[in-house]
């Protein structure tokens, strides 16, 4: 086991939200790196000892490496806020990585630039030693917990993701746009880079039901299984649900005169099709409609030898 302390805003969503992350085993609200020892609540607050609302983590990096537990984490904050998380305004609920170990640092650090490609504004995060950390009061302890109703500034539904989360994705790095022209066919490449749409029952993937997993063609990282794969007569694969809820992302389509939602991968950014609500009641009654173009198919019997075999148990 080894420790991080995680600050972003108020640290009963926080506390709630890492306690959720697969391979995390034990969490505990304090305040960290101000200028007192020991603070009650109500100094933090309003006594400017300069102290953050963090987390302390302690976690299995066999399960969760660092790198990836900053990826969930970053899924929970603004990342390019000052001072400020949802309603919560003040030093005490700065976003902040405080390390104990000098060998973190590195990690954090390529992290936190990776982290900064995605973003105009710069990187808010406060990454430093922790020069200290109490525990707070018993009352803050485990909060969202003992008060299910609780005042909460990150999403339910950021909950559910943070726990369902497997995919690390630090190990699907995005080519070059060189590598990317010079490796995919024309219709990959229009589909994943130009959001094009291929012909329906016209499509490598439409009706094949073979056992696998369907990847991002364009990196790698892992998309959807065949065991949510289904046929709804639309032409193209459809699939009730991701791995990973983490791994795609949705943005409003309002292309072509219509309204629809988006789906693109996390990772490569790579247009894949669009998500609807007319899919089965019994696995959620969501259809992730994607382009063949956008995937590549790794047979059960494969994954092992590819890198995916810890996905293996998501494969009937």
């Amino acid at each position: 086991m080894t420790e991080i302390y995680l600050a972003g805003g108020c640290f009963w969503g926080m506390e709630k939200y890492i306690a959720s992350i697969q391979g995390v085993q034990s969490t505990q609200v304090g305040y960290a790196n101000g200028r007192t020892v020991n603070p009650t609540y109500e100094e933090v607050c309003h006594n400017n000892t300069g102290h953050a609302e963090t987390v302390r983590v302690v976690y299995d990096p066999a399960i969760v490496p660092l790198d990836f537990l900053l990826q969930i984490y970053y899924e929970a904050i603004d990342p390019v806020s000052v001072n400020r998380q949802g309603g919560d305004t003040g030093t005490q609920y700065r976003t902040g990585i405080y390390y104990v170990s000098e060998e973190d640092r590195p990690v954090i650090q390529q992290s936190i630039a990776q982290l900064q490609k995605r973003y105009e504004k710069p990187i808010a995060i406060e990454v430093k030693p922790l020069e200290n950390f109490s525990a707070a009061e018993n009352y803050h302890q485990d909060y969202l917990d003992k008060n299910p109703g609780g005042y909460c500034h990150i999403g339910k539904d950021k909950f559910k993701k943070a726990a369902e989360a497997v995919i690390n994705p630090v190990k699907y790095p995005t080519p070059d746009s060189e590598n990317l022209r010079r490796n995919l066919t024309q219709t990959q490449y229009e589909v994943t880079q130009n959001s094009a749409t291929e012909p329906p029952f016209q499509n490598e993937f439409w009706e094949s039901f073979q056992s696998g997993i369907y990847v991002d063609v364009t990196t790698g990282e892992p998309l959807f299984a065949s065991t949510d794969k289904f046929e709804s007569g639309c032409g193209w694969p459809s699939f009730s649900k991701p791995i990973d809820p983490n791994v795609v992302r949705e943005r409003t389509d309002a292309t072509h005169g219509m309204l629809r939602s988006e789906v693109r991968s996390r990772v490569g950014n790579a247009h894949l099709g669009h998500v609807f609500d007319d899919g089965p009641k019994e696995s959620g009654g969501l259809r992730y409609c994607i382009n063949s173009a956008s995937l590549r198919f790794v047979p059960k019997e494969n994954m092992e030898q590819e890198g995916y075999g810890y996905l293996l148990k998501f494969v009937k």
